[in-house]
């Protein structure tokens, strides 16, 4: 009897090694989803944005784990750095953060004309770049969160985006911020009605002889010998591959992984042997530590290209960077346009923003894993916000904001959208003065609501917030 009742005490303790207590939270992507669905068809809802308090707190702290999942939970050196760096610094922490900002705006301006939008667009987000025959221009250069939706949630991001800028690098008052955010939005205004009536985006581009001043200046400090360039940040002594330190950690073995990424990167793009890129010959990868802000601990690779003279002074390099969902992802309006996933969306976006790209802006799969690849370059660069006065702070924000308009009015030559939508954003942002007024509005509130937020994920970051992943109990 004693022997039953032991076997069946040792049956129950395995039935409960069994069940299964906790498990990982799924996230609330579809959620917001569904929730954007319901506020573009009019329906009463709680929206995030109204939260305070605790409700507040724990919103906050569970969007950054949600968005920092895969991160934390692999103990990645680069997420711990990301979090100091956000507790450390307004500016990084709504750059690093544009799940939290965007789930703010779930459903927002369904009425107003859809555009391929940036998706994260700040002072920073803009600069100088290779295009397809590798000359410099200047644009905008990050398309990790590029998505169809309302060109509104650009501006507002932007203009967000200048404020605290504006705020934290010069230590500007309301007063002023208040002029640079009016810049930023009549540069866009300005450029779109331009685009309205000359339907010139596809030929425009800023290049170093007709930018205006604030820009010109940044095509100059920015111009570097890319043999300089090369050996003054990149190879090692023998010039056959990258150097160790700090930054770069030298994947030799990797080589033949990413000649075959090289070789699709080539067929997708239709990248011929050039007389910039040789036989397109990957001679070392390594790994890019420290690099980014909202990016910051996803895996980052540079690829050495030999150059046509096979001597190390006009080798290429090739960045391939780990590719996620954006951050925009379930939070606009219902619309009929859809850019597809990770890096096919990347491309797609940086299709449609930049008549002139790169040619080497891809998107490849490494390892059953998404990557979008683009070149670096010597001249690869954006502003110092630091060195800005308030005068060149209002000129930058101007052109910044006719450089978005452009972005935006390629959705229709180069992107989906079916319909003549230049016309449509000027119809839409009328009376001018009173969409300028509301956009500063909305600005301050943001801003306001953002100093919280990261008061609010200091104390939380203190205390171990994001150690660990958001898990569900039974």
């Amino acid at each position: 009897m004693a022997k039953a009742r032991k076997t069946k005490a040792a049956e129950t303790e395995t039935t409960k090694t069994e069940v299964k207590a906790s498990w990982k939270a799924a996230g609330d992507v579809e959620s917001f989803r569904e929730l954007s669905a319901r506020i573009a068809a009019g329906e009463p809802v709680v929206l995030p944005v109204l939260l305070t308090g605790q409700r507040r707190r724990e919103h906050v702290r569970s969007t950054l784990r949600e968005d920092h999942a895969g991160r934390i939970e692999q103990r990645s050196p680069g997420a711990r750095t990301k979090f100091d760096e956000l507790a450390d610094d307004l500016f990084k922490f709504f750059r690093g953060t544009a799940l939290l900002f965007y789930r703010d705006m779930v459903g927002d301006d369904a009425q107003m004309p859809t555009v391929m939008a940036l998706g994260d667009v700040h002072p920073e987000n803009f600069g100088v770049m290779p295009d397809k025959d590798g000359a410099p221009i200047f644009g905008v250069n990050d398309f990790d969160e590029t998505i169809y939706a309302p060109f509104t949630w650009d501006i507002k991001r932007g203009a967000v985006g200048f404020w605290i800028a504006a705020q934290e690098v010069s230590g500007m008052k309301r007063k002023k911020q208040r002029k640079v955010v009016g810049k930023f939005v009549k540069g866009y205004l300005e450029a779109m009605q331009g685009y309205a009536e000359r339907a010139t985006e596809k030929n425009d581009a800023y290049r170093m002889d007709n930018s205006p001043e604030v820009i010109r200046r940044l095509f100059e400090e920015a111009w570097e010998e890319r043999r300089d360039w090369l050996w003054d940040d990149y190879l090692k002594p023998s010039g056959r591959g990258f150097r160790a330190n700090g930054e770069l950690q030298p994947l030799s073995s990797e080589v033949a992984k990413f000649q075959k990424a090289v070789n699709q990167l080539a067929k997708l793009k239709g990248i011929d042997a050039t007389d910039r890129a040789g036989e397109l010959k990957v001679k070392d990868v390594c790994v890019r530590h420290g690099q980014g802000t909202a990016s910051l601990g996803l895996p980052r690779y540079y690829v050495l290209i030999e150059g046509p003279s096979k001597d190390a002074t006009d080798d290429l390099i090739i960045e391939f960077k780990r590719a996620r969902r954006s951050a925009l992802d379930g939070l606009t309006p219902p619309s009929d346009f859809n850019a597809g996933d990770n890096a096919d969306r990347i491309l797609h976006g940086q299709t449609v923003q930049l008549a002139h790209g790169d040619i080497f802006y891809g998107a490849v799969e490494i390892d059953g894993e998404s990557f979008m690849s683009r070149e670096r370059a010597p001249f690869r660069d954006d502003i110092d916000l630091e060195e800005l006065s308030y005068k060149s702070w209002k000129a930058y924000a101007r052109v910044c904001g006719a450089a978005l308009a452009q972005s935006h009015a390629l959705s229709d030559d180069l992107g989906q959208i079916d319909y003549d939508v230049e016309p449509s954003i000027v119809a839409a942002a009328n009376p001018r003065k009173l969409f300028i007024a509301d956009i500063v509005r909305f600005t301050e509130e943001a801003a306001d609501r953002l100093k919280t937020d990261h008061t609010l994920f200091r104390a939380d970051h203190r205390r171990g917030a994001f150690e660990s992943i958001e898990m569900v109990y039974r």
